[in-house]
């Protein structure tokens, strides 16, 4: 793992972070026999419904429900082999429970700061885990400066779901572990899909990929275009609070590390209406069986508009599986059919004039 980082966060231009794929080796070797090797799903129903060749790597059946348990488990490792006494972060609720989780295993304490508004289902999750969760506001910022209160009054240390390079080297092993599992299958993927957030999982991608000639796409809601409007203005820019079914993807603001590592190495960001998200759920569904909440929805639905008109294989990045009944429920109830590539979806290629790929 990195051996030149603090415990705090990292920001953007430091020279002190140098992360590459074989971080992401390490964080494999280190997390070996502690996390699943989820599967990867090739849905022929989906394929032709589509009318490209998916390959969906099922994080939803992670322990935890998502993904961000490969992060969690390594900061935390990292902190309590430095000392500390007790762990504290903001998230809007799938890094917080995999982060009381790794709590749990070393039996320290864990505080997790969650929107007002979290998923009740991923605040119950919290709580089970022995953890406590403590609300501030809706927007990133304020979830940030509870963090920063509780860290001075407790001692408490901070596992940051952004800008801890181990947090990402760690989210990265899902991407690794998606191309391996295609190869191995006789596949051959052109690009993977990843959605973006806070940027963790996007960055880890970017790592785990660049070995492997394999394109890196991000996908985020078109109501809170975080990725989208930082290539734009070059650097990590608020967009405001808009809601998003995806409460996952509901950062505002993408971290400075994220971006530094995955600017110059994306190839195309695809931004997804509401709608086209409701849609993906619902055919992950019942064409692969596979429940997945609205975040992970995202990159499915980007997948489908990224690849229109190309004959190209895709990876695609399910992250997370905590999702409300009630919504999965009403999205069931929808009987009529909708595209996830609808008149207000689109993507923004980014060209060599940018560092990056062509899209």
């Amino acid at each position: 793992m990195p051996s030149d980082q603090g415990n705090g966060a990292t920001r953007a231009g430091t020279s002190a972070v140098r992360l590459s794929h074989r971080d992401v080796d390490r964080a494999r070797r280190a997390l070996a026999g502690r996390v699943h090797r989820t599967p990867v799903v090739h849905s022929g129903q989906l394929t032709a419904r589509y009318g490209v060749r998916l390959w969906m790597k099922a994080e939803n059946l992670q322990r935890g429900g998502s993904f961000k348990l490969r992060g969690a488990l390594l900061a935390v490792d990292r902190l309590v082999a430095a000392g500390s006494r007790g762990v504290l972060a903001q998230s809007t609720g799938n890094h917080a429970i995999a982060v009381a989780l790794a709590a749990r295993e070393h039996r320290i304490p864990a505080m997790l700061v969650l929107p007002s508004d979290a998923s009740p289902v991923k605040v119950r999750r919290i709580r089970e885990a022995g953890a406590e969760v403590v609300f501030a506001g809706k927007a990133l910022a304020e979830r940030a400066a509870a963090v920063l209160e509780l860290r001075d009054r407790y001692g408490y240390e901070v596992v940051d779901p952004y800008e801890d390079p181990v947090v990402v080297a760690g989210q990265g092993t899902a991407t690794a572990e998606l191309i391996e599992q295609v190869s191995a299958e006789g596949g051959r993927l052109d690009a993977v899909v990843v959605p973006v957030g806070g940027g963790s999982a996007i960055a880890g991608a970017c790592l785990a990929a660049h070995p492997h000639d394999v394109a890196v796409v991000g996908a985020e809601p078109e109501a809170v275009p975080a990725l989208t409007a930082a290539m734009h203005a070059g650097k990590p820019v608020s967009v405001g609070g808009f809601y998003t079914i995806a409460d996952g993807l509901r950062p505002d603001r993408i971290g400075d590390l994220p971006f530094e590592l995955a600017h110059r190495e994306v190839a195309a960001v695809v931004t997804v209406d509401e709608r086209a998200i409701a849609d993906a759920m619902r055919a992950t569904l019942l064409h692969a069986r596979l429940v997945v909440e609205p975040a992970a929805a995202t990159a499915l639905a980007g997948a489908v508009r990224y690849a229109e008109g190309r004959r190209i294989e895709v990876g695609v990045l399910l992250t997370g599986g905590n999702v409300e009944p009630d919504l999965l429920a009403s999205l069931l109830a929808e009987s009529r059919p909708t595209s996830t590539a609808g008149p207000s979806a689109g993507y923004i290629p980014w060209t060599d004039s940018l560092g990056g790929p062509q899209g």
